[in-house]
């Protein structure tokens, strides 16, 4: 799982960073606002912990922002504004919960958790957003900074099964199967011709493809 941490804390951040990474969590993290905006905005996560008291952009702000460019990362507000005011302002403005200072690590955790099962319940039907791409599954749409890529059937099919399964490694069976219902029908080559097409239609319009290659394993986006 895939977590952007934004603290000015830098002790707390230095805390939380250290024991997230030990129980297996790939953490990015900063202490500024306008920054970590900036990295919800261009990278794929999973979870995004905000503190709401933040040099340059509040936390508030930075959550406004993501939701309404349709960022649909799970995010917990950490602040020690815990009155219940605060609390109904967080969660109105966009986040998933809400944890009060002081707090446990071992409750961040177990919430952290419980909000990735949510997620896998709802990512479905939510717009799919990596970088400046976004793909939507209700409308069948690809798209780059807000412009249409037009694509063919199965070059769709590729993207939504990789866009739906980041952080993992596809390989070319595995891709076949989800795209024609067969892991034999659609080849290697075939696959590998459908992303240089998805890549020069990008291109054209100034983007670079989020999608990588494992020698000998397969396709993926984000970090494995």
């Amino acid at each position: 799982m895939k977590v952007l941490l934004i603290e000015d804390s830098e002790p707390l951040r230095r805390g939380l960073k250290v024991g997230l990474d030990h129980l297996g969590f790939t953490i990015d993290d900063t202490g500024d606002g306008a920054h970590g905006l900036s990295m919800a905005l261009t990278n794929h996560y999973d979870v995004i912990i905000l503190d709401l008291m933040l040099p340059s952009v509040d936390g508030i702000s930075i959550l406004k922002s993501i939701r309404q460019l349709g960022n649909q990362a799970k995010v917990i507000i950490l602040s020690a504004k815990s009155q219940t005011e605060d609390r109904v302002n967080g969660l109105l403005a966009g986040a998933d919960d809400y944890l009060g200072k002081p707090f446990s690590f071992d409750e961040l955790h177990a919430r952290l958790i419980a909000l990735t099962r949510r997620g896998q319940l709802t990512q479905v039907s939510s717009h799919i957003v990596v970088e400046e791409f976004e793909l939507d599954p209700t409308r069948k749409t690809f798209s780059y900074q807000g412009k249409i890529i037009e694509l063919t059937k199965n070059e769709y099919k590729i993207l939504e099964y990789l866009f739906s399964n980041q952080d993992q490694v596809l390989n070319p069976e595995q891709i076949s199967e989800a795209v024609v219902g067969s892991y034999d029908l659609l080849s290697k080559n075939t696959i590998e011709a459908h992303l240089s097409a998805i890549r020069k239609k990008a291109k054209l319009l100034g983007g670079t493809l989020p999608i990588k290659n494992k020698r000998g394993f397969g396709y993926f986006i984000g970090a494995c």
